[in-house]
């Protein structure tokens, strides 16, 4: 469920109309709605509770990083799941106590490593030997103990798209499950680390529990064989990736994840760590567009827009799917006719979607992509030197802009021209 419906003939974010938010704030922009965010934290929460389970639910970062809506499922209840230093400074701006901060991540630095240990944070996800090398070095050499968790690869397929996939023998993430006795006890066998966790994450955007179920039985058997020997797991992370519908999928909802994992982990009465990202905030946000020109060309028409695949990535990169519908609402007769939606970017993968269905758009006229509050803004970038797209969140009839549009001043006054580049300086000996 989101809040983005027609009013009066006007599509909304709650009871904001969408034509106010691009007259006052310009378009492309990000639109999030609180009431959202808000019902898909809290179901997602209440279906772990319902299940009898003791969990720990922190949002992953990554899907969408923007301080607001980090605070907001902060006060919500949630902890942060973050995957570098900036992302741990964001959740920490936002006011997300360390104690309910995870890191995960396959590659960190030393200094990520030892900022994570400065700032005390709830667990360390380890993803290689040598990760587990490293960081007993740094808390040796601060006189503390990281409790961490052993990411294992269980080599389930997900049976999702190929660039989300992580739990599989071929994917770059976590330790072979095969491995996990030897890593585990390296791990305790070192100085500074606590390995109290076993924790899985086989992908995104998954559509289906049986993956999971077969992960999540992989993991509680590999539990019970490390208490066998002795070690104290106390927690599992089940990690994220529950799906959302972008187009006809048809994910199981959280009651039924919920409800699985207890089938398959309640009896090793652990604390049961969660990472939605794309389940809370996916279907939260749109991303606000306006018609630049309606192109008839020989083999068929476009329509292009003022956003691009700087500011919405994933058709490009995923060839992700996005609904797409005009902010005044069409008549209920109104003809569909085929259209490739594309961007103003000199790239033809700069491409939304190709001959798809949609009612008359005009220039001038507005439109919405719909489930673009996850790896939207937070995958946007400047490129052909175009600003990075503002970001609005609306709470009941009123808005916010938590982002502003960036300058061109600001944009272009990141790069430096050196000395000896500027005019009317000495040339530059080689």
């Amino acid at each position: 469920m989101n809040h983005f419906e027609y009013h009066n003939g006007v599509l909304c974010a709650e009871n904001v109309p969408l034509t106010q938010i691009a007259q006052e704030v310009g378009t492309p922009v990000y639109v999030y709605s609180r009431a959202t965010l808000t019902r898909h934290y809290t179901v997602f929460a209440d279906a772990f509770r319902s299940a009898g389970l003791d969990a720990k639910i922190c949002y992953a970062v990554k899907a969408n990083s923007n301080l607001a809506v980090i605070a907001l499922l902060g006060q919500l209840g949630a902890g942060a799941d973050v995957v570098s230093e900036g992302e741990l400074r964001r959740a920490l701006a936002a006011g997300i106590p360390p104690d309910r901060i995870v890191f995960s991540g396959v590659g960190k630095s030393e200094s990520e490593l030892r900022f994570a240990l400065e700032t005390g944070i709830h667990e360390i996800n380890v993803e290689s030997e040598s990760e587990i090398r490293l960081l007993s070095r740094i808390a040796a050499s601060m006189n503390v103990t990281a409790e961490i968790a052993v990411r294992v690869n269980p080599d389930v397929d997900a049976r999702t798209h190929e660039k989300i996939s992580t739990g599989r023998k071929e994917n770059k993430f976590g330790i072979d499950i095969d491995r996990a006795e030897e890593i585990y006890a390296l791990a305790a066998s070192l100085p500074g680390l606590a390995p109290v966790t076993v924790a899985v994450h086989i992908g995104s955007q998954l559509t289906d529990l049986g993956p999971y179920r077969q992960a999540f039985r992989r993991v509680a058997q590999l539990v019970e064989r490390l208490r066998s020997l002795g070690h104290k797991i106390t927690r599992v992370d089940l990690g994220g990736g529950l799906g959302i519908p972008y187009d006809a999928e048809n994910p199981p909802l959280p009651d039924a994840y919920a409800k699985m994992a207890a089938e398959e982990i309640a009896h090793l009465n652990c604390q049961v760590m969660l990472e939605p990202g794309r389940m809370i905030v996916g279907n939260a946000g749109i991303l606000l567009s306006r018609a630049l020109v309606v192109k008839p060309g020989e083999a068929k028409r476009f329509l292009i827009l003022d956003a691009a695949m700087n500011d919405l990535i994933r058709p490009a990169l995923y060839n992700g799917h996005h609904g797409l519908r005009p902010v005044k609402q069409p008549g209920a007769d109104a003809p569909l006719m085929p259209v490739d939606v594309v961007g103003p970017v000199c790239e033809s993968g700069d491409t939304f979607a190709k001959d798809r269905m949609l009612p008359l758009i005009e220039e001038g006229d507005l439109v919405a992509f719909g489930t673009a509050g996850a790896y939207g803004a937070v995958m946007a970038s400047t490129y052909n030197t175009r600003l990075l797209v503002p970001e609005v969140l609306v709470d009941g009839d009123h808005y916010a802009v938590i982002r502003p549009r960036q300058t061109y001043e600001e944009l272009i006054g990141m790069d430096r021209i050196p000395d000896w580049l500027q005019t009317g300086s000495k040339d530059h000996a080689a």
